[in-house]
């Protein structure tokens, strides 16, 4: 069962051509790597899914919902962003952790906020709040963060911090789970704590987006793999096949600087 599909999205920046009919389906549970060239459109792709960008043309369907559509617009389509984001879990480059919070408050801050708004919050306050805790703890112990609960980010290494937020981002029990370059501002020695995390998601049948420039990764977890450049997508299909037999010469060109 397809849980995301993905149909002729286009993006352009001003004149210039970011994404151009980019089309996909994701498979429940499956692992999706995403890979190509810095500027091939990657990132952005990964933004129009999270609505962080809105693309000029195509459609974004989730279980059977349409979350957008830009040949049949709705009234209020542009509205409750926060409703379509809460599908889609985001991992990014920078960690984005809030310095004043410790690593469990970080995890949890988004689930308390929306827990306000039950009806019920305010005669079952205490009772979801500890939910709430109990929630993020598990997740950090899963990160094997449970002696780091109460560290601050500036107190964590960056492979540290990066667990944090992949727990951050499994808090809301998202469709799926979405990263962009999880390791790229992270040392060598401390990319493979954070790839192990997402290796261990992906064995859990974790459905996932993977944005990386970590060929041998992609190849060895991933389900499937996209290659893009210059905002297309230039091969698809299964993963090692992609990298160890690539069909289209543009692929294999970049698959040999790796």
């Amino acid at each position: 069962m397809a849980v995301l599909e993905v149909k002729h999205i286009g993006k352009h920046f001003d004149s210039t051509r970011v994404l151009d009919d980019v089309s996909f389906d994701l498979e429940e549970g499956s692992a999706l790597a995403i890979i190509g060239s810095s500027g091939s459109g990657k990132t952005t792709l990964l933004r129009c899914l999270n609505f962080l960008e809105t693309p000029d043309h195509g459609s974004i369907t989730v279980r059977g919902e349409t979350l957008f559509d830009a040949d049949h617009p709705v009234a209020g389509q542009e509205k409750d962003l926060r409703t379509k984001r809460l599908h889609f879990g985001m991992v990014f480059q920078a960690f984005h952790l809030f310095p004043q919070y410790t690593a469990l408050e970080n995890v949890t801050l988004a689930e308390k906020l929306l827990a306000q708004e039950k009806p019920d919050f305010k005669q079952k306050k205490k009772e979801i709040l500890e939910e709430i805790e109990a929630h993020g703890k598990l997740l950090l112990d899963q990160m094997g963060l449970s002696e780091r609960m109460d560290h601050y980010p500036h107190q964590l290494s960056g492979g540290q911090q990066q667990r944090v937020a992949i727990a951050r981002a499994l808090a809301l029990q998202p469709d799926i789970l979405c990263f962009d370059e999880p390791t790229s501002a992270l040392d060598p020695e401390l990319t493979g704590e954070v790839l192990k995390v997402i290796r261990g998601l992906a064995e859990k049948h974790t459905t996932m987006i993977i944005v990386t420039h970590e060929m041998s990764f992609a190849r060895d977890v991933a389900d499937q793999i996209i290659f893009m450049d210059e905002g297309v997508i230039v091969e698809q299909g299964d993963a090692r096949q992609v990298i160890d037999h690539p069909k289209e010469e543009r692929t294999r060109q970049f698959l040999t600087k790796y």
